[in-house]
């Protein structure tokens, strides 16, 4: 009884020194505390980059990507979208409902979404992770060739191959 007894008033010791801290600072508890909260908004208010949507206008081709490198093969169906303004969509499927990957790029911006490995990005194009370059010159290779059956693309130890 008597140890329970003790644990009560070093508990209670302990809240008064808290309350009585609070108390002596609450002008800075306030700062950090309206500090935290704005910094928790700004965060939570950036605006996300509105991608065109595909309209009637916009050209699509179907086929297969064999994407290489020196320990990965990755192999399977791509559907390529793009607009004459230049907005652009990957998408790579291994048959129905299995998204392996999906690309969405216009002149400046980009999205990146590996959800086989779980890497996503999204973000100014000038300031793509060096592994993404690769995907995001893709864009510029299709646009450039848009009739073009075969199309391969090295871009370092990475070899992009479609057939459409």
């Amino acid at each position: 009884m008597r140890s329970q007894v003790g644990a009560i008033h070093r508990i209670a010791r302990a809240s008064l020194a808290v309350a009585w801290a609070i108390e002596g600072n609450r002008r800075y508890l306030i700062f950090i505390v309206a500090i935290t909260c704005s910094c928790l908004t700004s965060c939570a208010s950036v605006s996300q980059h509105q991608f065109s949507e595909p309209t009637a206008g916009w050209q699509n081709k179907t086929g297969q990507l064999m994407y290489r490198t020196a320990k990965a093969t990755l192999i399977g169906e791509a559907i390529v979208r793009f607009s004459k303004t230049g907005d652009f969509e990957l998408t790579v499927s291994k048959g129905p409902g299995i998204t392996l990957l999906s690309l969405r790029q216009d002149a400046g911006f980009a999205e990146f979404n590996a959800s086989f490995t779980g890497q996503r990005w999204s973000g100014p194009t000038a300031s793509a992770p060096l592994q993404l370059r690769g995907w995001f010159a893709l864009r510029d290779q299709l646009l450039r060739a848009p009739n073009q059956k075969t199309l391969r693309y090295v871009s370092g130890s990475e070899t992009f191959l479609f057939r459409f």
